[in-house]
Formats: structure tokens, sequence, C-alpha cells
């Protein structure tokens, strides 16, 4: 139906497929987005970019996204070349970390079989690998994030009604989720913590 030109109606089949858990690719969000762009709903376009770019991070997807959001005014959409860097580590993130860890499983398989004679220069080789390897593993994974899927979404700076009002968010506003606490998501804004919401952000899984 997407590729007679009904695009529209195949909308709700694709939806449908992934209310139901079933296998999707990432051309298929992307063909979601399409169709939500042309009907002019831009924050969810952007969600299914942003769950698209999730699975296989790609440049051409980032740029769709920092376009859509320089169109509608949002933030959170960082046009830079340390963000290009970060795509790229995370769309090699997986495979590096699978040999990483295939590497630490053999290397300590064959410490433990000649650990008799292994002198300690070996032995504190591989725990720097080790380090180097957890290093990867925490500081270069993907974060987490979500966007924000209401108008005028309040940022507070603590979890609470009554707490100090930081600013309005924008639907489609783009931030990194640092954790919860009750009913609200801590974010990180201008590089300092604030809390929305669960229900104005949507979380990019």
């Amino acid at each position: 139906m997407f590729q007679a030109g009904q695009v529209e109606q195949a909308y709700p089949l694709y939806r449908q497929a992934r209310e139901q858990d079933q296998q999707q690719s990432a051309r298929q969000l992307l063909r979601m987005a399409y169709v939500q762009e042309g009907l002019g709903h831009y924050p969810a376009a952007l969600y299914y970019l942003s769950v698209a770019q999730a699975w296989q991070p790609r440049q051409a997807t980032w740029r769709k996204m920092v376009s859509l959001a320089q169109e509608h005014r949002l933030t959170g959409y960082p046009d830079t070349w340390r963000q290009n860097l970060l795509i790229t580590v995370q769309r090699y993130y997986y495979p590096l970390l699978q040999g990483l860890l295939i590497l630490a499983v053999v290397g300590g398989t064959l410490l433990l079989i000649r650990r008799r004679t292994a002198d300690r220069a070996w032995w504190a080789t591989y725990a720097v690998y080790l380090v180097l390897t957890g290093l990867f593993l925490n500081v270069l994974a993907p974060g987490r994030v979500g966007l924000v899927a209401r108008p005028r979404a309040p940022l507070m700076s603590g979890p609470s009604a009554g707490a100090a009002w930081l600013t309005t968010a924008a639907a489609g506003d783009r931030f990194e989720v640092r954790g919860q606490q009750d009913i609200w998501f801590r974010v990180q804004w201008q590089g300092r913590d604030a809390y929305i919401r669960r229900p104005d952000l949507l979380v990019v899984e």
C-alpha cells in the first residue's frame, strides 16, 4: 500500500504491528515518520525518526531530525561535529562491545590455563584491558532520551508541582533522561537537572 502511494492507509497497519510488538524495521519506522510529517504531525514524525535512529544510528536520519527541529524551533537536536562523531560511535557500539567481551573471555581463559607460568605483567595488562572495556561500556553507551509529547509542558527545578518553574517545553523538544522519581522524569536542560511530568515525555525505546 505504501509503495502504491496509499501512505495514509498504510500507517494504521504499521502502527498496529508496533502496538502488537511485532518485528519492525527501521525502514518501516521511517515510513511512519514520513506519513506523520506529511500530515503536519511533526512531533510524531520526530518520535518515529528517533526510534529508528536508536535502532540504526545514521547520519541521514539525524540530519532529517535536525532539519525538522530547526524548522519548528525545537531544542535538543545539536548539529555539531561532536554529535556526528557520537552517531558514528553508536553505529558500531554493539559490534565493538561484542568483540571486546569475546577478547576478555578468551584472554581470561588463557590466563587461567597458564596461571602458573603467566607473570604479573600479563595479569596487569589484562586488568587494564578490563578497565578500558568497562569505560567503553559505561561512557560511550547510548543515552536514554525522551521527546516532549504535549505543547507547553513545564520544566521544574524539582520533582514537585511546588518547585520553581524553569521554562516551558514545546512538543517535540528532546531531552536526555537521567532518571525518574514518582511521576517525574529527571532530564538534562542547559547543563543542569530539570524535572518534567511523565505523561509529558515520551521516552524513545
